[in-house]
């Protein structure tokens, strides 16, 4: 039996092990899901106090319950772990780990690279290597590919290799993992039956394409077009704003239509790790081959300025007040990038409270999720939230709508309240809306 059989054959039997290598908000949610179908599945991380939490109970992905993961531990179909050897023993491997942008807003692939070299040093066959992490087209060919051919292996016949997407929605109750159907695009046609083999073990649809090229660029344009849309809407939010109208109920009169629209809504910018930096990641691979992304460009302009429109909007509440944004006291309520998501990265709530403080203003925070916000440009501690501090405050900016705020008892304290996420859906002489 050639290697591709023996591995199919595995996989069909569930008696394949699976390693997960990086177990952030796509990786453990994933050996999650392979470990409840059956798969013993190690799960490998760089990071020993991840490893630690998971094997105490400790939770630290919203996603996913710690009892869930202990209960698997202890039936023995989950492996935590920091050992690299762990490669060796494993027929398939699932890479999960980040790819940023570096200061220049260029691509970061070095977690990629790095993940793959320690691969190379436990390959053999016959072994699945797939590719999840997001990334520019011909990163699976052209980065990945190379590298593991360094072992001295045949692609294709020792080992197979796919680019599967990521697509998960941290916080999304209505599609989790299990729910959204994934996209593989492998080397051949081998690879990617192989793939789609294993996903269809936690998942109910499998949609296989030509290459991973296909499916590096749907992912990219899935997020493009969320960005793009959203800051169409957010222009629409300032046009609207200089005209007196709302463009919340614009949005609301809008999707009364059943076809050709689908309503995006403004906010004080978009944070996290996929929208803000994977639309980058296909501009910067369109210069390389000689093609200006225009509207990626603007998009991302648009979306940036949010947080200084937002500031500029709480300098005139204030100075419509007889208040001086300098020496005014406001505060922001909620500050991670998505509502109920404990999560900062790239929230837009740190660079509004940092263009705040750079006016002068005297500014505290309260998000029930980060007690504590701790970057090389901002040290500070969440303030409790009470009337008498709400009345304290010149401005309450809500930033992220988070679900276990009381909004009627915010709004019945505080003085004045700049809405950015339509919380308020009446009018009230303390609420002005984005």
């Amino acid at each position: 039996m050639n290697n591709y059989r023996r591995l199919r054959e595995k996989i069909e039997k569930k008696k394949a092990k699976i390693c997960i290598v990086g177990l952030g908000y796509v990786g453990l949610p994933l050996a999650e899901a392979f470990a409840h179908r059956g798969y013993f599945v190690y799960g490998l991380d760089t990071n020993a106090l991840r490893i630690k939490k998971l094997k105490k109970g400790e939770r630290y992905i919203v996603d996913v319950e710690p009892q869930q993961i202990l209960f698997l531990i202890k039936k023995g179909k989950f492996f935590p772990t920091n050992e690299e050897n762990v490669l060796a023993d494993s027929d398939v491997i699932i890479i999960c780990v980040p790819t940023p942008l570096r200061k220049v807003k260029i691509p970061d692939i070095s977690y990629v690279v790095k993940a793959t070299q320690t691969i190379k040093n436990y390959l053999r066959a016959p072994q699945l290597i797939i590719l999840e992490s997001t990334s520019y087209p011909t990163t699976t060919r052209d980065v990945v590919l190379p590298i593991l051919r360094d072992s001295g292996l045949k692609d294709e016949r020792d080992f197979f290799l796919c680019f599967s997407p990521e697509r998960v929605n941290p916080g999304d109750r209505k599609f989790p993992l299990v729910k959204i159907p994934k996209i593989v695009g492998g080397l051949s046609h081998k690879s990617a039956t192989l793939a789609k083999s294993l996903y269809s073990k936690i998942i109910k649809k499998v949609f296989v394409v030509s290459s991973p090229e296909v499916a590096e660029t749907s992912k990219l344009l899935e997020n493009t077009f969320r960005l793009v849309n959203i800051a169409l809407v957010n222009e629409f939010a300032i046009l609207c704003n200089r005209l007196g109208v709302s463009v919340w109920e614009v949005i609301e009169a809008a999707k009364t239509k059943p076809f050709g629209y689908m309503p995006f809504y403004p906010g004080s910018g978009i944070g996290g790790h996929c929208i803000p930096c994977d639309p980058l990641y296909l501009s910067w691979k369109a210069k390389k081959v000689g093609f200006k992304t225009k509207m990626i460009d603007l998009a991302s302009y648009i979306n940036r300025y949010m947080p200084a429109y937002v500031v500029k909007r709480v300098k005139e509440l204030l100075r419509s007040k007889g208040i001086s944004l300098k020496n005014s006291y406001v505060l922001i309520l909620g500050v991670t990038y998505k509502k109920d998501v404990k999560d900062l990265r790239e929230a837009p709530a740190l660079d509004i409270i940092e263009k705040l403080r750079k006016e002068g203003a005297n500014v505290a925070y309260f998000d029930p999720l980060i007690p504590y916000i701790r970057i090389p440009t901002l040290n500070l501690k969440r303030i409790p939230l009470d009337g008498k501090r709400l009345r304290k405050y010149d401005c309450v900016v809500i930033v992220t709508d988070h679900s276990s705020f009381n909004y009627d008892f915010i709004r019945r304290n505080a003085k004045l309240i700049f809405d950015t996420r339509w919380v308020y859906k009446k009018n009230f002489p303390n609420v002005e809306r984005l």
